[in-house]
């Protein structure tokens, strides 16, 4: 058990720290939910009733759908775009595809390679390209799912005001729904930016993210 963990120490930890800041946004969220139900004279909901509403799966689609979209295009911009010195970076020189020898596939893989990188033909070009494709996948579904919660929430507010609702298809395209979203945008957009240049000038020790502490500040994709 000891090995397993330490074998698998980054997923357990990420994975662990993911679902208590899940449980812990629940609870929260129900508060603030409740808060608001009654100061618009409405009854509060048990914590199950919140967790099953379009609000919390709303904000929680809101931030599943553009952290997975950060790293669909990143996977995608990285196999032809470089930031010369970055960790987050290919070297200049390796810009593309690059060849089935370099990658291992087909005739190339070796023995302990995956079935899909050896057998060739459509599910070696599947399988070469199933990072982002599921990446894009998990993005589009969160996207789909988020729209609709919002939408429900949307509708709910326009009947409490005695307002008309409206449809999915029209609440695509109102500054509602844009603001919730290109608000997730901006800040994955940063965020990966940032990390592609800090990783430039800036080292952490011992981490795989960094690139070795007296790494030249040109040198590009080499990892500490």
């Amino acid at each position: 058990m000891t090995r397993h963990l330490k074998e698998n120490g980054l997923s357990v930890f990420f994975l662990s720290i993911f679902l208590a800041a899940i449980v812990a946004q629940s609870f929260a969220g129900q508060h603030a939910y409740n808060a608001e139900q009654v100061e618009h004279g409405e009854s509060a909901v048990s914590w199950w009733g919140y967790v099953r509403s379009a609000s919390f799966w709303g904000a929680v689609m809101e931030n599943w759908q553009s952290e997975f979209l950060q790293f669909a295009l990143f996977i995608g911009v990285t196999v032809w775009l470089v930031q010369r010195g970055s960790n987050e970076s290919k070297k200049l020189e390796d810009v593309g595809l690059e060849t089935d020898e370099e990658q291992r596939v087909g005739r190339h893989a070796g023995h302990d390679s995956p079935l899909w990188a050896r057998v060739g033909g459509l599910r070696t070009r599947v399988y070469e390209n199933s990072l982002l494709l599921v990446m894009a996948a998990i993005f589009l579904l969160t996207w789909l799912s988020q729209s609709l919660n919002n939408w429900r929430m949307f509708n709910a507010e326009q009947i409490e005001h005695e307002e008309q609702t409206v449809s999915w298809g029209r609440y695509l395209i109102d500054p509602d729904f844009w603001e919730r979203t290109l608000q997730n945008w901006q800040s994955e957009f940063l965020a990966v930016g940032t990390m592609a240049v800090f990783t430039i000038y800036l080292r952490q020790r011992g981490s795989p993210e960094s690139k070795p502490v007296g790494a030249p500040h040109d040198e590009t994709a080499s990892s500490g």
